[in-house]
């Protein structure tokens, strides 16, 4: 258990400062932020093909460190709330709104193209298609 949790800490570690160092390259005058619609969509597409990975597959250990890990503090729900109260708070509640579905759209949209490829990848396997 205790090396789990160090794992995870130090994924998570290396995720924050993953994600704060992308969020920190876009322009602070934007008034959408698409730098965490960004890092979000793209940790739900990683995260849902990381079991998939041969090197993740069979070591635990690996797969905490880079799923709940890496990932996890790469990924940012809170965020993504604070900015989108910020956008109601600042008058922009249409914009708000479309923040929040269209986020949530785009992090399904990225699970399913993941789990899609996944599928094709595993079918090809078992029927001796695999490049």
């Amino acid at each position: 258990m205790r090396r789990e949790l160090l794992a995870v800490a130090a994924g998570g570690a290396v995720g924050a400062l993953a994600r704060w160092s992308l969020t920190g390259l876009a322009p602070d005058d934007q008034l959408f932020p698409w730098a965490t619609l960004a890092v979000n969509v793209a940790g739900c597409f990683a995260l849902a093909l990381l079991p998939a990975l041969p090197a993740v597959r069979d070591r635990a250990l690996l797969l905490v460190a880079l799923g709940p890990g890496l990932l996890g503090g790469f990924t940012t729900l809170s965020a993504y709330a604070e900015e989108a109260r910020a956008l109601v708070a600042d008058g922009h509640t249409g914009l708000a709104a479309a923040y929040v579905v269209g986020t949530l759209g785009a992090c399904l949209l990225a699970v399913a193209a993941a789990s899609s490829l996944v599928a094709r990848r595993t079918s090809r396997r078992g029927t001796g298609r695999s490049r």
